[in-house]
């Protein structure tokens, strides 16, 4: 077990004035909780207690999660719910490639629990989303989340092979941490479907969580792994406790600090870094489509 900094309770929940967002409101919000809640959609927006919510869901767009809400991992950093999935549903790619049509999105992002159960970890229906999607909403690109596949390759590639813009798979934190964060994940088998991922021609994304008890030296090896590895681009946020039985935040990172890992992920090689308090994944994910690789 790896010792982690532990801070006062009273000083881990009081949040700087940086995490501060604004509730959700306004007219397209309700448009897509409306969408959300006829279509019976799951979204990481809520699932994962997205600071962000407010802001994307008000400009109209909103990242999917298929394959269910229930997953079969237990990453102590994760809101999502940890137990036995149900049986998945076979009309959920055409009902979320409706919904995306209905809300008119550029750009779209679509990830999914882990489903560790299933032989081909939910490819099939990962595949059929994106096909279903493009077929409904030509014109709208598509980022795919994915979760780790347990070195089931030929799952990873019929993932991957639905015609979508941007591949992310998040290395969530550094490998130092991955027994207290990532559980029954390994480092070096994310790393590993990153640059497969690379290889088969996709555009690649990845996001590591900062706040959790690494060190700068670990991140800057983070970045260079991942560099080696194919990645192109790169996301950098606040971890965020969601609950008191999560994993305790150990440091409330600067703004300043995100600047600067920035601009070290650019100068070791990546192609675009997105990197502050309140970036997730999905954050200014429109943006990413373009990056030339």
């Amino acid at each position: 077990m790896i010792d982690l900094p532990v801070i006062d309770k009273s000083e881990r929940e009081k949040k700087p004035d940086w995490l501060r967002v604004r509730l959700p409101v306004g007219e397209n919000y309700a448009k897509v909780r409306k969408l959300v809640d006829k279509h019976n959609l799951h979204t990481i927006c809520e699932s994962g207690n997205c600071p962000n919510m407010g802001e994307c869901w008000g400009e109209g767009t909103a990242t999917f999660m298929i394959l269910g809400n229930v997953c079969t991992r237990s990453c102590t950093f994760c809101a999502v719910a940890t137990g036995r999935p149900p049986e998945y549903d076979e009309e959920e790619p055409g009902r979320v490639a409706e919904a995306i049509k209905l809300m008119g999105v550029k750009h779209a992002v679509i990830t999914s629990v882990n489903r560790d159960e299933l032989k081909d970890r939910g490819a099939e229906i990962w595949y059929r989303t994106v096909i279903e999607t493009k077929k409904a909403s030509p014109e709208t690109t598509i980022e795919t989340l994915i979760p780790d596949v347990k070195d089931n390759w030929d799952a990873l590639y019929r993932m991957i092979d639905g015609g979508q813009e941007v591949v992310s798979h998040n290395i969530e934190t550094v490998e130092s941490l991955y027994r207290r964060v990532r559980p029954q994940a390994k480092y070096n088998r994310s790393l590993k479907q990153i640059k497969l991922t690379n290889e088969a021609g996709k555009r690649t994304k990845s996001g590591i969580m900062l706040g959790l008890g690494e060190t700068d030296d670990e991140v800057y090896k983070t970045m260079n792994d991942l560099v080696e590895h194919g990645l192109h681009i790169l996301t950098l946020g606040q971890y965020l406790q969601p609950t008191k039985r999560h994993i305790g935040v150990t440091e409330f990172v600067h703004p300043d600090k995100f600047d600067h890992f920035r601009e070290e992920g650019i100068k070791r090689g990546l192609k675009y870094v997105e990197s502050g308090p309140l970036v997730r994944s999905s954050y200014h994910a429109e943006r990413h489509v373009n990056v030339t690789i």
